[in-house]
């Protein structure tokens, strides 16, 4: 039976029912979100194993640091602050570590979906200017644009003020553009 919209509880509640050991609301919290931090992390990953692996790491920070959840706070921003603080301990220590070449034989290499090599082509260039910002504008772009949190929440998840925010991104969204300029590269109607 699926649940009326009167009987689904907020991320808060399904919050504070996992701290009082209620299990199911931590399988609900992790159906709501997983999704968007796969995403989040998929973003300058190597492979979706990697970003799966990072969506666990984050929930079992998560699960980690739940008594600290404070009553009254939004889960979301929270959340997200973790698995942005779990990516970026992941990606300073692959920079510390080299990585073996993987070589393939052709008969079992991973199949690539079908798709516009068009957008194929700007999705890689957007991809490659994102990695030339700065990263706290970067960081800032990839909350907002591309995952999808309103400005407030990124500036909560950042630990910085909305108007900082909204500076970065501005900065952040300008330098991307002339970049990918340079790259020769056009969005029609910007970034969406």
């Amino acid at each position: 039976m699926v649940p009326h919209v009167s009987d689904m509880r907020t991320d808060e509640e399904l919050m504070l029912a996992y701290c009082a050991g209620d299990k199911r609301a931590f399988r609900e919290l992790f159906d709501r979100y997983s999704g968007m931090l796969l995403g989040m992390h998929m973003r300058g990953m190597r492979s979706q194993k990697d970003a799966g692996d990072l969506v666990q790491k984050t929930f079992l920070q998560l699960h980690r640091v739940k008594d600290s959840f404070e009553h009254g706070r939004a889960l979301r921003p929270w959340l997200m602050t973790i698995g942005l603080n779990v990516k970026r301990q992941h990606l300073r220590t692959m920079k510390r570590r080299p990585e073996d070449v993987l070589e393939l034989d052709g008969r079992s290499d991973p199949a690539e979906a079908p798709y516009d090599p068009e957008v194929r082509e700007r999705r890689e260039a957007v991809h490659q200017a994102l990695q030339k910002l700065p990263d706290k504008q970067r960081e800032v772009i990839e909350l907002h644009w591309l995952s999808g949190l309103p400005m407030a929440e990124v500036a909560e998840v950042l630990g910085a003020s909305k108007s900082a925010v909204k500076v970065r991104a501005h900065r952040g969204y300008e330098q991307l553009r002339q970049i990918l300029v340079k790259m020769g590269v056009t969005m029609e109607g910007g970034p969406a």
